[in-house]
């Protein structure tokens, strides 16, 4: 299920503060950093997002 309209709009990556952008897959659902340096995939749970840097990962 999408995010609610307009939230992706008002959050930033906690790390370094760059725009997210959502990314579906048939196993989750997360947010991903769009800062060209950082790039952590925050992810989403029962669709609230969890912005915390310990519990992102990087990207492979």
């Amino acid at each position: 299920m999408p995010l609610e309209s307009g939230l992706l709009e008002i959050l930033a990556c906690p790390a370094c503060h760059s725009p997210l952008e959502e990314r579906t897959t048939e196993d989750a659902e997360e947010l991903v950093c769009t800062g060209a340096d950082c790039g952590l995939i925050y992810p989403v749970r029962d669709n609230i997002p969890v912005l915390l840097v310990d519990e992102a990962r990087k990207p492979e």
